[in-house]
């Protein structure tokens, strides 16, 4: 079984910054993608940003220039570096990562748990 464990949300004022990491634990052979999405209260689920195994990154428009995602794949983690936070980054943020099991040598998506971020103004 493949778990995805998220840390480093928090409460931050506008302008401020954090850093979210991701790190999969489990039995599997490797991971191809790994990003992470964010949900509002009352919006849907959007995604942030995701990196691919060469390093090859994504964002939504709303946050270029501000965050940057980056990955270790010795330690299976992902990383969001956000900076200069602003109240509508507000919400949980989800990291995902698309494994490839040793059970069946297929590609499955596992997400975190969660992790809360809230932008005061």
């Amino acid at each position: 079984q493949v778990q995805l464990v998220e840390s480093g949300g928090g409460l931050v004022q506008t302008g401020g910054s954090l850093r979210l990491s991701c790190t999969a634990s489990g039995i599997f052979f490797s991971i191809s993608d790994m990003g992470w999405y964010r949900q509002a209260p009352g919006k849907q689920r959007e995604l942030v940003a995701n990196i691919i195994r060469s390093g090859s990154t994504n964002y939504v428009d709303s946050v270029k220039g501000r965050f940057t995602i980056s990955r270790d794949n010795a330690k299976n983690t992902v990383y969001l570096q956000m900076n200069s936070l602003k109240p509508e980054d507000t919400a949980v943020y989800y990291c995902y990562a698309e494994v490839l099991s040793t059970s069946n040598a297929k590609f499955s998506d596992y997400w975190g748990q969660g992790t809360q971020v809230t932008v005061s103004s």
